[in-house]
């Protein structure tokens, strides 16, 4: 897979040298506001002149719904992970690699930390608990709020036990007002020191050369993980079997979602023609599930067909022929046979 330009080069940035919130001046050094966009110029010359490129690896973590996949296909310029407005949509650590002139950052993408109800929910939290300790950086992602919830004092609590370097994200600030974001900053900090406070938009980009910027700041000096060319490890059936599921996930009811997985049973590239033939199962829990799956006259299964074929001829850049089968396994979530069959192997992180 070939690297796509993903993030528009802002130049001519300036450097808002004095924060200040309620006249705290501790906010100075850590902060980086949406004023805030690059680098100071001596920081700056030093990126630009040192022949010694950097490499390392950061993690996105928080709760789910924050906007993590959306941040990392925003950085990489194209969909790897997959979005949905529903929670719990990432299940794996999802690798993706970005490279410039300055070196590499290899991005992991978890599922968001949640109280687990079963063996997948199981499974997704040590994904991401576990990530935190194999990483140069962690940028944590929160919503803009002055709420610190259970979920939020738990993933506090992990990274208490870690020594490794934390961002905070004020992620979806496009929401809100400029001015309120300095009483989010204010709560956040009182619980946890972090290396740097920097809010953004996924969604429309703003400040994410910034978080770029300064993930550098962090990194050590060492040679690329991966090829230049390369964006990320996951196979293309793994691909295209989570843009299936991104696709029933925004098409179907909440009830269904959390209880679908897709398995790729057939993908071949015909070599007389460029066409790519794709077998997929849809797998759910209920008999009723089933039923709305398919939809009435099968209405519902070529939705999501058609959706998902639209996005994995995006990825192989060729014509495909995608074909859906719906199955249903009950309780498959507990079952660590079928867990392991669905591509969410226990043992991969132990």
């Amino acid at each position: 897979m070939k690297n796509r330009q993903g993030t528009e080069n802002q130049n001519n940035t300036e450097v808002q040298n004095n924060v200040e919130v309620q006249n705290d001046t501790v906010l100075q050094n850590n902060i980086k506001s949406m004023d805030n966009i690059g680098l100071n110029d001596d920081k700056k010359e030093k990126v630009i002149t040192d022949t010694q490129q950097k490499a390392g690896f950061v993690t996105l973590i928080g709760r789910p719904n924050v906007g993590k996949s959306t941040l990392m296909n925003r950085i990489i310029g194209q969909k790897i992970a997959i979005t949905s407005n529903k929670p719990q949509t990432t299940r794996n650590r999802i690798q993706t690699v970005y490279t410039d002139e300055r070196g590499q950052i290899v991005f992991l993408d978890t599922p968001g930390i949640h109280k687990a109800k079963n063996k997948l929910g199981n499974y997704m939290v040590n994904v991401a608990e576990r990530t935190l300790n194999e990483v140069d950086v962690i940028l944590w992602l929160v919503e803009p709020t002055t709420f610190i919830g259970a979920g939020e004092r738990h993933i506090i609590e992990q990274l208490k036990k870690v020594k490794t370097p934390v961002f905070l994200i004020i992620n979806k600030v496009d929401k809100v007002e400029k001015n309120e974001i300095f009483k989010f900053i204010d709560v956040y900090r009182k619980e946890y020191d972090f290396m740097e406070i920097i809010p953004c938009s996924a969604v429309k980009g703003n400040n994410v050369d910034t978080v770029i910027d300064m993930i550098y700041q962090y990194l050590p000096y060492g040679h690329a993980y991966y090829d230049e060319d390369t964006v990320t490890d996951q196979p293309i059936r793994q691909i295209a079997a989570e843009l299936i599921r991104e696709k029933a996930l925004k098409c179907l009811d909440d009830e269904i979602p959390h209880g679908i997985a897709v398995s790729i049973d057939r993908m071949n590239y015909r070599k007389k023609a460029d066409i790519v033939d794709i077998d997929a199962t849809i797998i759910c829990e209920r008999d009723s599930h089933k039923g709305i799956i398919i939809g009435k006259g099968g209405t519902m299964l070529k939705k999501i067909g058609s959706a998902a074929r639209y996005e994995i001829e995006r990825l192989v850049e060729q014509q495909v022929n995608l074909k859906l089968w719906v199955k249903v396994k009950k309780e498959w979530r507990d079952s660590d046979f079928l867990l392991k069959n669905f591509g969410y192997d226990k043992n991969d992180i132990s």
